[in-house]
């Protein structure tokens, strides 16, 4: 089975260990939970990836965020919060880059008696302004909070889990209370850069970890709402870009996959149907039929001989 990126595997890929070797009996909460220094890490360009959490940065360096179509300069102390389902790029401006930022799952805050999905969030919510430039108030404020995550998940306090729930909640909360003012501008190159980040939301769904988790996104207007642009125009840029259509995209990225878990796995074919978001195996048996000439159950048979 492949095991899902978790937030130790994050810094892994950023050439930093999560915060020292993690405990067995330790690991699911330090998957579950990090906070770092950003002057600890390497100042390089971030492209979005798979990631399972949710991110809230405090930047106090110059740099530029990039979406879909937009994008926004960070010149002055800003408060930042990411949904794991919407793709960016940050490009690195200045030489000295400062701040902190925190990695949670859900299920982090949900442990708090959070029953509202973050989704839902005023602040990660698809189509949301997430940065919120900060006057020295409200820096000092949000400094102060990281400052004590930080030292709240290196110290050995016995309920240091519930304090870090709610040094996030209090992020949270310092951030509902103010309102955005950033300025966003339009990419000259949106098209490009709306076809490179379809294709990375694309991919960050796979490979797929059980028949649980479901596929979030399978149509073109799913990826649309999730890049914040419309379904016309993303159809359009992915068209133009690489001479097919969005939905032959999925398509092809769905039957790779269905081909990989039916050779190499042991999950039934209604399994295999429910973990890539088809809600009946009877769908996934006509599409996947219609793609490859193949019935899921012919391939896996002449995948064994």
């Amino acid at each position: 089975m492949i095991s899902k990126e978790s937030i130790a595997g994050f810094y892994q890929q950023q050439g930093h260990e999560a915060s020292g070797p993690v405990r067995p009996r330790q690991a699911e909460q330090s998957g579950r939970f990090n906070v770092y220094d950003i002057e600890a890490f390497c100042h390089k360009p971030l492209a979005y990836r798979r990631r399972d959490f949710y991110k809230i940065s405090l930047l106090l360096g110059s740099s530029q965020l990039n979406y879909a179509d937009r994008g926004i300069l960070i010149d002055r102390p800003a408060l930042v919060f990411s949904n794991p389902l919407v793709p960016y790029s940050c490009d690195i401006i200045s030489a000295v880059q400062r701040g902190y930022f925190c990695l949670f799952t859900e299920d982090f805050l949900a442990d708090h008696g959070r029953s509202a999905s973050l989704q839902d969030s005023p602040l990660f919510k698809i189509g949301s302004d997430p940065v919120f430039f900060l006057d020295e108030t409200q820096l000092g404020t949000v400094r102060y909070l990281f400052q004590q995550l930080l030292a709240t998940h290196s110290s050995d306090y016995v309920y240091k889990q519930e304090l870090l729930r709610n040094y996030v909640s209090l992020l949270i909360h310092e951030a509902l209370k103010m309102h955005p003012q950033a300025t966003y501008y339009r990419h000259q190159n949106a098209a490009a850069r709306i076809v490179a980040l379809f294709t990375e939301l694309l991919e960050s769904q796979f490979p797929i970890d059980s028949p649980q988790q479901a596929l979030r996104l399978r149509t073109a207007r799913d990826f649309a709402a999730h890049l914040s642009v419309h379904v016309n125009h993303l159809n359009r840029a992915v068209r133009e870009l690489t001479g097919k259509t969005t939905t032959a995209h999925i398509a092809e990225r769905l039957i790779s996959e269905a081909k990989a878990l039916l050779q190499h796995t042991d999950w039934s074919i209604a399994e295999i149907a429910y973990g890539l978001g088809f809600e009946y195996p009877t769908y996934f048996n006509n599409f996947f039929k219609k793609q490859t000439g193949l019935t899921p159950t012919a391939l896996r048979q002449n995948a064994v001989v």
